[in-house]
């Protein structure tokens, strides 16, 4: 009897030692087929913040839908490089008319604006933009090639003059018409590049206001000229929401990119890619 209640009692242990093995190599992360752990040493994965990037489809060679029908151009493949380098973020594009981008951004339809936003004091009062540039613009008169008689914003007195709502170029209009009794007649464009090429030919405006390196997109047939000395340069930036804490996050991971993207040549590379030549800096 002895001999038998000591085996049943060695048995009894034997078994609870072989439970507990089984039950240490099936805890979490243990067994051979357990996918691996996205975070360091069993750390949650990174949580990544969805961003809805605001962008137009009427500007050549910026931000337009190709002959495949793809959103491309130097803005929207610039947004798709940053996007890369952030991994805590997820960037989605999002197409509007030009003249609803302001007004998306101030309702928190869209996270940022990507359209070649041109830094400017009024817009500043309103928006934040992030500190790196991505590419630094003059603005110019342009009129009908061959005319000769246009030189400067005085000479505009009396005309009509094409320019996008909300635009940079708007602004000039309108700061020089509250010094000039409003002088210059404004007329909004509908975006199209073709169309404001043939309201200058055609004679129903006699002038748009564009930066340097835009003539050529618009104007692929050189029907226009730029005309007289730059009315301004300013550096190019995106734009994000005012006196907001994850926005000011989000400019800041930005520019960090940006400062990445020139220093390896990208930004360079892209710009001269799409806007034929290098407009990343002052220079």
């Amino acid at each position: 009897m002895k001999k038998t209640a000591i085996a049943v009692i060695l048995l009894t242990l034997s078994l609870s030692l072989a439970a507990c093995g089984g039950k240490d190599n099936n805890a979490p992360g243990s067994a051979p087929n357990a996918a691996p752990s996205e975070g360091a040493q069993g750390e949650a994965p990174a949580k990544v913040t969805k961003i809805i990037v605001g962008t137009g489809t009427q500007f050549p060679k910026v931000c337009f839908i190709d002959e495949n029908g793809k959103l491309t151009g130097f803005d929207v493949e610039l947004v798709r490089e940053i996007d890369k380098r952030l991994p805590q973020y997820e960037f989605e594009l999002q197409t509007q008319e030009f003249k609803s981008l302001l007004l998306s951004l101030e309702t928190k339809k869209i996270d940022f604006v990507a359209h070649e936003m041109e830094k400017n004091p009024e817009r500043e009062e309103k928006y934040l933009f992030n500190k790196e540039p991505y590419a630094h613009w003059r603005n110019k008169i342009v009129v009908a090639k061959g005319n000769d008689t246009i030189q400067s914003l005085d000479d505009l007195k009396g005309k009509k003059v094409l320019v996008g709502a909300t635009s940079a170029q708007a602004q000039i209009i309108e700061n020089y018409n509250k010094e000039n009794d409003n002088a210059i007649q404004a007329v909004f464009t509908s975006g199209a590049a073709n169309d404001t090429v043939q309201q200058i030919v055609s004679g129903r405006v006699d002038a748009t206001l564009a930066a340097d390196f835009a003539l050529s997109l618009i104007d692929p047939e050189g029907k226009l000229q730029t005309a007289g000395a730059a009315l301004s340069e300013a550096d190019i930036l995106f734009m994000f929401r005012k006196n907001d804490e994850e926005g000011q996050k989000l400019s800041d991971a930005i520019d960090g990119a940006i400062r990445e993207l020139k220093a390896d040549g990208t930004l360079a590379k892209l710009s001269t890619e799409w806007l034929g030549n290098d407009f990343t800096s002052e220079e």
